[in-house]
């Protein structure tokens, strides 16, 4: 009896390992699961660098206007001008180790699974890291001098009072607004109480007031043209562990409102893949990884709202 003539559905045309395919697989779901679960990505600064630690953001403050006097000499003047500098925190993992006998013996696919849970832990992380650094940047001074920090608003009922919730949105546009912040592009991340909260609040998402959004699909669209992300990654608690620069205490964060240019992200290693079978263990090791660091740009563009 002959031997069957096996098609490898891992191997690429037919030849060589006959994992490869696996694994670009599994690698593309990681990115799929990343990129559908992260909700900062496309909403602060974002700098990929090739080598080094850090990367520099100038800063350059606002000119002044002066009436001139016949005769006078014109002289010129001082712009203040700073710099902030986001340094790359340590290399961030995400793992799993897939036994041969294991994945023999198991009736349904895990790699999917296990891919998918790898992009959204990756992806929770970051998007937590740069929400703590918003809140922060709303509580930091002027980065140039004689420029705007950030502004902090606290009433208690932004914890549980929709209608406190969507003042509390009009206070931060104003604030923006008397701080010459551009009025494109600003955002508001709010977790699904709050935001639910705002779902009931019928002035809200009222057509004849110019609201958008819908009660019963409970949906909020905007609110003084803040545009609304939930989220589950805003920080609620005291943060002491993991970087410094995203420390500190978030127990009364109830929304953070902010523009793009309020927090940067700087990339050395963008979201990859390594894959090697281990023949003393039996089985592989799958491992997702970034490395990255964020920090505060312009404290003027974010705005914390605090229950206390």
């Amino acid at each position: 009896m002959s031997d069957a003539t096996v098609s490898r559905l891992g191997q690429a045309d037919g030849a060589g390992d006959a994992k490869a395919l696996f694994l670009k697989k599994f690698a593309g779901e990681v990115l799929t699961a990343f990129h559908n679960k992260n909700v900062m990505m496309d909403k602060h600064m974002i700098r990929t660098i090739e080598n080094g630690k850090s990367a520099q953001f100038p800063a350059i403050g606002t000119a002044s206007a002066s009436y001139h006097t016949p005769g006078a000499e014109i002289t010129g003047q001082v712009i203040n001008q700073n710099e902030r500098v986001i340094t790359i925190d340590d290399l961030l993992l995400a793992d799993v180790f897939l036994s041969n006998i294991d994945e023999a013996m198991n009736h349904y696919d895990v790699r999917g699974p296990y891919a998918e849970e790898l992009g959204v832990v990756l992806s929770n992380t970051m998007d937590a890291n740069v929400q703590q650094v918003i809140a922060l940047a709303a509580r930091a001074s002027a980065t140039v001098s004689g420029g705007n920090g950030g502004t902090e608003l606290t009433l208690a009922g932004y914890a549980n009072d929709g209608s406190a919730i969507a003042s509390g949105l009009f206070d931060a546009a104003q604030a923006m607004d008397e701080k010459n912040v551009p009025e494109d592009s600003r955002y508001a991340n709010i977790k699904p109480a709050q935001y639910y909260l705002l779902a009931q609040t019928t002035n809200v998402i009222n057509k004849d007031w110019g609201g958008q959004g819908s009660y019963a699909d409970g949906e909020v669209l905007k609110v003084a043209d803040i545009e609304l992300v939930k989220t589950n990654q805003l920080p609620s608690t005291d943060v002491t562990a993991g970087p410094s620069a995203y420390q500190g205490d978030f127990s009364d964060t109830q929304f953070v409102v902010y523009h793009p240019s309020a927090v940067g992200t700087v990339k050395l290693m963008d979201l990859g893949m390594e894959s090697e079978y281990d023949i003393r263990r039996q089985g592989t090791l799958v491992v997702a990884k970034y490395a990255v660091g964020h920090g505060i740009l312009r404290p003027e563009c974010a705005v914390e709202g605090k229950s206390a």
